[in-house]
């Protein structure tokens, strides 16, 4: 591992606190200069931007250029596609103004599949603290800059972790989740390598939900968030639903608006661009 940086100017929508705040990964601390500092797979990454300039430095075994551009989705055009969704409506063209900067992240699948199960009726704290935790103990220690940070735990690291052992950690709850996704993804139950392969959204949304601990809602985040990078996907969780409610569907009682109603609502206003509509809907209606 070596010591490297890379630099980009003028690169359009990439906001750091838009990217790291808006709920799409737990790995990511705001550093004091307003710099964010992250692991991505073997390497840790510090992001900064001083006026145009975006600069990342940080020890990795790869190619940080190559690193970067697959992680940060540099290649693809996000002006293209908020122009072709500012059109839509005043409130897609508002939430969009809000979140400019968004980039959703190619992020590894499995650690995209074990944080979405730990995120299930948790919040951020947390979720970022037992992720944490679990890197600590199971991952790969890297020095850097006189501090300790650790990967994520592959599944092969965790193929003898017990129940109790994943309680201890704090997972509550998730702890057999955790522990049995594990063992499925080993025994190839679910070949999540094939799932990448595979452009068929419904048939590896399928694939996910055999998964212990993954409902619709957490399917759907791993397809937007991971290196699946599906955006024909519609994660609906309560900011989702509610603020769906109040711009479009209008019932009374938000609790009884049914995912129906919301998934039918998001297939005729935003196509194949559902997932990103979402993201900058959520974070819109989340920070306001």
């Amino acid at each position: 591992m070596r010591e490297q940086k890379y630099s980009i100017k003028n690169q359009e929508s990439f906001e750091l606190k838009d990217i790291f705040e808006c709920g799409q990964c737990f790995r990511w601390n705001e550093q004091q200069d307003g710099s964010y500092t992250g692991v991505i797979k073997n390497a840790v990454i510090n992001v900064k931007k001083e006026d145009n300039v975006i600069t990342f430095v940080g020890k990795c075994e790869e190619d940080i250029q190559e690193l970067v551009e697959n992680y940060f989705d540099l290649n693809t055009n996000y002006q293209e596609i908020k122009e072709k969704l500012s059109k839509i409506d005043k409130y897609m063209e508002n939430s969009i103004i809000y979140g400019a900067g968004i980039r959703i992240l190619n992020q590894d699948l499995w650690e995209t599949i074990i944080s979405f199960i730990i995120s299930a009726n948790n919040n951020i704290p947390r979720i970022k603290g037992i992720i944490e935790r679990l890197s600590k103990k199971y991952g790969k220690e890297i020095e850097w800059e006189g501090n300790k940070y650790y990967t994520f735990p592959t599944a092969e690291q965790l193929k003898d972790v017990t129940v109790k052992e994943y309680r201890e950690l704090g997972l509550g709850f998730r702890d057999i989740r955790l522990y049995e996704t594990t063992k499925m993804i080993l025994n190839k139950e679910v070949d999540i390598e094939q799932l990448k392969n595979n452009e068929d959204t419904y048939e590896v949304r399928n694939e996910l939900l055999k998964l212990s601990g993954v409902g619709p809602k957490v399917a759907d985040c791993i397809l937007l968030f991971s290196d699946l990078k599906r955006f024909d996907v519609f994660p609906i969780d309560v900011w989702v639903r509610r603020v769906i409610n109040e711009l479009y569907i209008k019932e009374e009682i938000e609790e009884k608006v049914s995912k129906t109603k919301i998934e039918k609502l998001a297939d005729e206003k935003f196509g194949k661009l559902k997932g990103l509509a979402q993201q900058y809907l959520f974070y819109w209606r989340r920070e306001n």
